[in-house]
């Protein structure tokens, strides 16, 4: 792996991180960047190393670094939003795969909303089971939906279009 694959993987695992502190607190979790930049992630970066950067962010929060929106360590793994986190991986990797050797606007906005949409799959019944049977709070499956989604799809959509936007030029500017 180059020096600048290396540099660039750890510039976007830094983005993700500074993206979890750029947030808008709302209910049981936040209005963050992380995914825009995990979508940014995947699209310059492509699949693999899209997919290591999101590792990488997520392994030096778990270690202990106050990386996640709530801090950090092991114990993380309890907090209702880490499924989002996990989340962050495949989204990475899918919207990677999709957009290798084409940034047309079509191209990167259907891979965002299946990267989008891999990660509420992941993030929603982790979210839901860590409610309901580790915190013991009772959740329904439409409150998890309301307050771990449903309001959060706006701004997911405009960050998207922004992600949409801006790639192509960034990954012009990259080479």
């Amino acid at each position: 792996m180059s020096a600048k694959r290396m540099i660039l993987i750890s510039f976007l695992a830094a983005l993700t991180a500074i993206g979890a502190f750029l947030k808008i607190p709302l209910g049981i979790t936040s209005i963050t960047l992380q995914f825009m930049f995990t979508a940014m992630a995947g699209i310059l970066l492509g699949a693999k190393d899209g997919s290591i950067s999101q590792i990488v962010y997520i392994l030096i929060g778990l270690i202990g670094f106050p990386v996640f929106t709530m801090g950090g360590g092991f114990s993380y793994v309890l907090q209702p939003s880490f499924g989002f986190l996990l989340g962050l991986i495949p989204a990475a990797f899918i919207i990677g795969r999709i957009c290798q050797d084409n940034l047309s606007f079509s191209r990167i906005f259907f891979a965002c909303i299946l990267g989008l949409a891999i990660l509420y799959a992941i993030g929603l019944p982790y979210m839901y089971l860590v409610c309901n049977l580790y915190l013991g709070k009772a959740l329904s499956i439409g409150y998890v939906l309301t307050y771990g989604m449903l309001i959060y799809l706006p701004g997911d959509f405009l960050k998207i279009i922004v992600c949409t936007l801006l790639c192509p030029k960034i990954a012009k500017a990259l080479k």
